[in-house]
């Protein structure tokens, strides 16, 4: 109990007010119980970390579901309990977790419950029933009408959810949208060919209008809010310079570009890369692909990249290891890259960085958020920042009134 000593008009006042908000106050105190509804476009087919997801969409909704049943995340970037990594990691009291799994049907539904146990301290809500497969024009619907209260929503479609009154969370912008060249191929040694598109590329205009202006056009391989120094590297077209160095090539130079083939986003990027690269006088092949196994005949594919941390030399790090089949993992000089990037110095992060970047065999295009559809009885949600799963353990749900 905590004891206010005051007088006169002072006291007066302090009861008015306390009076005038106890019932907002209470109102707004977390609370225990209740079921949270999510809807995924996803389908997860195996919660075991030794089974490789199918495709990145799975992929990336695995280690959201991950980040729930384990109690921390590895330095490699696999979950694991505090006394190290969980094989198989399916079982309640193996993961440690927020959350222990309650019923599972691959990639169809998933019912998790609250650990009681949990050394971070118990979960607001009691369970979390995820539904996934759905589409994204029905996870929309289901918000709206009261039947969900927390749904992933593509960046490009984050306008028109918030017109229809939809309550919207974003992220920082922590995911990296570009086209990497597949070494080896004719069209993609040609280091005059490769900085031809990149200069041909549009990056204002894809983020306005096929974006919505939802998320930044990408210069270099960081963000400015983790690195603060993206603004060093041009995002600007420049058709010209573009035009100069196709005309040195002769002939007409043609690109295969492959894309996911269930990513719609990525389908309307590779579409507007071919009008851009058109206008320079180089033919863009886009062409879909349906795994991420890319075919003899891509010289260059779209990829999505997100950010594990949102310490630059943590992400910058991660990149690299992604990239490393298609890039010169040497540093800008040539000369082998030895320094961690993690400890780095920014200079020296930013020397790597424009090293890649200058190769043209990486062109970033866009930075992307990541997009959240919340129910209003939703309570305490914060968007995760680079690197973490859904808090979800620390969202608690309105009551309805009685």
């Amino acid at each position: 109990m905590i004891a206010i000593a005051c007088g006169g008009a002072g006291a007066l006042l302090l009861g008015l007010a306390l009076a005038g908000t106890g019932h907002v106050e209470a109102s707004r105190r977390p609370k225990y119980g209740g079921t949270l509804r999510v809807e995924i476009a996803a389908r997860v087919n195996s919660l075991d970390p030794s089974v490789a997801p199918a495709n990145p969409q799975e992929a990336a909704a695995k280690d959201e579901i991950e980040s729930l049943l384990y109690d921390h995340r590895n330095a490699e970037g696999t979950f694991g309990t505090a006394a190290g990594p969980t094989a198989g990691g399916t079982s309640g009291a193996a993961a440690a977790g927020a959350f222990r799994i309650a019923e599972w049907e691959p990639g169809a539904h998933l019912t998790l419950a609250a650990n009681e146990d949990y050394s971070g301290g118990r979960p607001f809500v009691d369970s979390i029933d995820i539904e996934m497969g759905r589409s994204v024009k029905d996870r929309l619907l289901d918000l709206e009408l009261g039947k969900t209260d927390f749904i992933e929503i593509p960046p490009e479609q984050t306008r028109y959810a918030s017109g229809q009154g939809i309550r919207v969370s974003t992220s920082q912008p922590d995911e990296l949208v570009a086209v990497v060249f597949v070494a080896g191929r004719p069209a993609a040694e040609d280091a005059r060919l490769r900085e031809a598109l990149s200069r041909a590329i549009d990056r204002t205009a894809m983020v306005n209008f096929i974006l919505q202006k939802e998320g930044e056009p990408a210069g270099g391989l960081l963000p400015q809010w983790s690195s603060g120094t993206a603004f060093l590297f041009s995002t600007a077209a420049d058709q010209t310079g573009a035009k100069e160095l196709t005309g040195q090539i002769g002939g007409s130079p043609r690109i295969v570009l492959g894309y996911d083939a269930s990513d719609s986003l990525e389908e309307s990027l590779a579409e507007r890369i071919a009008v851009d690269a058109r206008e320079a006088g180089i033919h863009v092949a886009p062409e879909a692909l349906p795994n991420d196994r890319v075919p003899s005949n891509c010289d260059a594919r779209l990829v999505r990249l997100r950010m594990p941390s949102p310490h630059p030399g943590a992400a910058l790090a991660s990149f690299l290891k992604a990239l490393a089949p298609a890039i010169d993992v040497n540093g800008p000089n040539g000369a082998p890259e030895t320094e961690p990037l993690a400890g780095a110095s920014a200079e020296h992060r930013y020397d790597v960085e424009r090293g890649i970047v200058n190769s043209y065999r990486v062109v970033p295009l866009v930075w992307l958020p990541e997009v959240y559809g919340l129910s209003a009885r939703a309570r305490d949600w914060k968007a995760p920042a680079a690197g973490e799963g859904w808090p979800l353990a620390d969202v608690w749900l309105e009551q309805e009134p009685q």
